[in-house]
């Protein structure tokens, strides 16, 4: 079976000039198209980060928000390989992928998954001091849409322990496979053996309240929206 594997030419670190990222393998799959990338990243809720820190391989999966050109990640100002990446100016990865749906071909050497997935390269930028509250609120609106108006304000002790990162949408590849089983009428293969593509759906499953919520209490909109909503579709701006 294969995989999503968005394998590019040339090491990450490269010049600004450099040409763009190619696929070497099934490269009729990779496409440039902006609006499927920010549909895809829009559509998902968790990429994965990755990085070289102190000769060893780092990847860390994180929560994500796609904001005009950029990905926005979050994490504690105590640490993290993330803040270590920024300050030393080192090039990371930020990987996405959506599985749509598996296809089922008639060997299975030939079956396959249909996919979307991008791995995003650059060096991740600190937001400023005076973005921070505003990139906070994204990420959040990102997880679940209307909630920030629900709950109390960031305090100025919370939004000191986290730091925002973004990483520009600059040097990107994206790959997708969107198509039945391989098949042809002369392939010699058994016709009567079944073959065709089985989609994902997702959901979010019903609202379970926390132990010390109190009896009665209604769930709020922004939960009941999310829980009557599909994904991915329902969740692209």
């Amino acid at each position: 079976m294969t995989t999503t594997n968005a394998t590019a030419t040339a090491a990450a670190a490269r010049p600004a000039s450099a040409a763009p990222r190619r696929i070497r393998r099934l490269a009729e799959r990779q496409t440039t198209d902006r609006d499927a990338l920010f549909q895809l990243l829009d559509s998902e809720i968790v990429g994965h980060l990755a990085a070289v820190v102190g000769g060893e391989p780092v990847i860390v999966p994180m929560a994500y928000a796609r904001v005009g050109e950029h990905v926005l990640v979050h994490g504690s100002t105590g640490g993290g390989f993330a803040l270590r990446a920024a300050a030393e100016r080192a090039t990371v990865a930020f990987a996405v992928t959506a599985l749509d749906g598996l296809v089922v071909a008639r060997s299975l050497f030939d079956s396959s998954m249909n996919y979307r997935s991008a791995v995003v390269y650059g060096v991740l930028e600190p937001v400023t001091d005076g973005e921070a509250d505003a990139a906070l609120l994204a990420l959040s609106e990102r997880l679940i849409p209307g909630r920030p108006a629900e709950v109390r304000p960031i305090t100025r002790k919370e939004a000191a322990a986290t730091r925002v990162l973004r990483l520009p949408l600059d040097d990107v590849v994206m790959k997708v496979r969107a198509a039945g089983a391989s098949e042809d009428a002369g392939d010699g293969e058994d016709h009567s053996v079944w073959a065709g593509v089985v989609p994902l759906e997702r959901r979010w499953g019903p609202a379970a309240p926390s132990l010390l919520t109190s009896s009665g209490t209604p769930v709020p909109e922004s939960v009941r929206a999310l829980t009557t909503s599909h994904l991915p579709i329902d969740r692209v701006p």
